[in-house]
């Protein structure tokens, strides 16, 4: 309403300015000064409220104010163009309508009958004063002009309160759907972006739409790069999964290609867009571990009773053969062949009495002596020892520590663990090779790394490598990675290996801290 009061008075501003300058040799006629000083009211009146409105002041009284002021300057724009013979006379159904527009039907009609008594009064005076001579007060033109009038102020404040009525409604309940509808999208955004699982949607085209957090955090995307992009690129060897409730596995490369993760997902088309996929998935990669190394314990604990009872089996046998083999070398100690033999089947038995301790100790590892123990100190005595090893010669060795660890482990049998990892690591990277050992805490465990540069083991070898007897070394027992794999369980820990001919094998044995 101040905007219309403002292009209207500043439009009856130009319409007066120029009809006086198209006159410019006659003197303004008093007509002209009160037309003036009328737009100068309505400016004025308008300014007030617009600056009461610019700070939040204006309310129910300035609108008041304002409707009663244009029926003010309606009578007085008509008595100074004619009167009832007025073609100016339209404004006061203006002003009806503005009444309608900011207040309520109630206001249309009072302001309808203070514009019917303004017109009227005007009309009265005007015939009193004799200013515009209209005949006998009571003439039949006389009534059709006013009676006219005044029927027409009444059916627009009737009209325009209905139809502010119905505005009022239709405005209030767009105002609540709108209400619902923000708290609802925000409520759905809520949901989507605390659901632990991923969820991705791509339009026809296959170009991702949306990317909730939990799927940035899987697939470790930043957030100005997802959208817009081509779902293959996110995920690749989707768009082969036939749109399905059921759910499938899918490989992704993540960081740069130097991580792998398995990923549980569904697809599903979106409703209301042809071609259009809903992708809801999950990482399984620690899951899958997890069932790896459940399988590969179950086959352990298999293969480690078999190994205990071959064992026992053994020992009584070798026992008696070594002892045997004793008597006779003291019986013919003279002669030179008996006493060679005889130290073959000593040595030999010997051997494989330390092969049957071996498997006894895989089968039954020794229940850890805990203490606290100081992990980097551990960690570099290991390896300072292990330089002295032939395997070592020619190969780089680098030790670190991020920070002092202290956990309840058996020092002895971590450091046998650490010992055949490294040594392992050394024979893989061979001469000019380079071998890592690194400590550092993740979350609620410490992490000891052992990385060599060979990346020498391959995916076939990957699920037999904690196996007994599964080695690739000559002379090799299988039985190393075994014994420290069954050694970090006994500690509660895990142990885990990734190899790539790029980026070298690394072990990961993780401790609870």
């Amino acid at each position: 309403m101040v905007l219309f009061r403002t292009v209207a008075a500043s439009l009856s501003l130009v319409i007066t300015v120029g009809r006086l300058l198209l006159q410019p040799l006659e003197e303004p006629s008093r007509a002209d000064s009160l037309s003036l000083s009328v737009i100068v009211a309505a400016y004025v009146s308008t300014v007030v409220v617009g600056i009461r409105l610019r700070r939040e002041k204006a309310g129910r009284l300035d609108a008041w104010v304002q409707v009663l002021g244009d029926v003010v300057i309606a009578t007085g724009l008509v008595y100074l163009s004619g009167g009832s013979d007025s073609p100016l006379t339209f404004l006061y159904s203006l002003a009806v309508i503005g009444a309608a527009v900011v207040l309520d039907w109630r206001g249309a009609l009072w302001v309808a009958a203070a514009a019917a008594l303004s017109f009227a009064g005007l009309v009265g005076v005007l015939r009193l004063s004799d200013v515009a001579p209209l005949g006998p007060l009571l003439s039949s033109r006389g009534f059709f002009v006013l009676g006219s009038n005044l029927l027409a102020l009444a059916l627009i404040a009737v009209l325009a309160g209905y139809l502010s009525r119905q505005l009022s409604a239709t405005g209030g309940a767009l105002s609540a759907r709108e209400a619902d509808l923000r708290r609802l999208g925000g409520l759905q955004q809520q949901i989507l972006s605390s659901m632990p699982s991923g969820l991705i949607t791509c339009d026809a085209q296959k170009r991702v739409t949306y990317v909730n957090a939990a799927a940035h955090g899987i697939l470790q995307l930043e957030d100005m790069v997802s959208t817009g992009q081509p779902l293959e690129s996110l995920l690749p060897g989707v768009s082969g999964l036939a749109p399905r409730s059921s759910r499938g596995e899918l490989v992704v490369g993540t960081d740069g290609g130097r991580r792998r993760i398995i990923l549980g997902l569904s697809v599903t088309p979106l409703e209301g867009e042809p071609g259009a996929l809903l992708i809801v998935f999950q990482d399984l990669t620690e899951l899958r571990r997890m069932e790896e190394d459940l399988e590969r314990s179950d086959r352990l604990a298999s293969l480690g009773a078999l190994s205990a009872q071959l064992a026992h089996e053994l020992r009584n046998p070798l026992a008696a053969m070594r002892g045997s083999a004793q008597l006779l070398a003291q019986e013919c100690s003279r002669d030179v062949v008996v006493q060679k033999l005889t130290n073959i089947l000593v040595r030999e038995s010997d051997r494989l009495g330390r092969l049957v301790e071996d498997f006894l100790r895989f089968a039954r590892p020794p229940e850890p002596m805990r203490r606290e123990v100081s992990l980097d100190a551990l960690l570099a005595e290991t390896v300072d020892m292990l330089r002295a090893d032939p395997l070592a010669r020619d190969v780089r060795v680098e030790v670190s520590a991020q920070e002092r660890l202290t956990a309840a482990v058996d020092p002895d049998q971590l450091r046998q663990v650490l010992i055949n990892l490294v040594r392992n690591g050394f024979q893989a990277a061979g001469p000019r090779g380079e071998v890592r050992v690194g400590l550092a805490r993740s979350e609620k465990e410490a992490q000891i790394r052992v990385w060599d540069s060979a990346g020498s083991i391959t995916e076939e070898m990957m699920g037999h490598l904690f196996e007994p007897f599964f080695t690739t070394r000559d002379g090799g027992t299988g039985l190393g990675l075994s014994t420290a794999h069954s050694i970090v369980r006994a500690h509660g820990g895990s142990i885990r290996v990734r190899s790539d001919p790029a980026e070298g094998t690394e072990f990961v044995v993780g401790l609870p801290l």
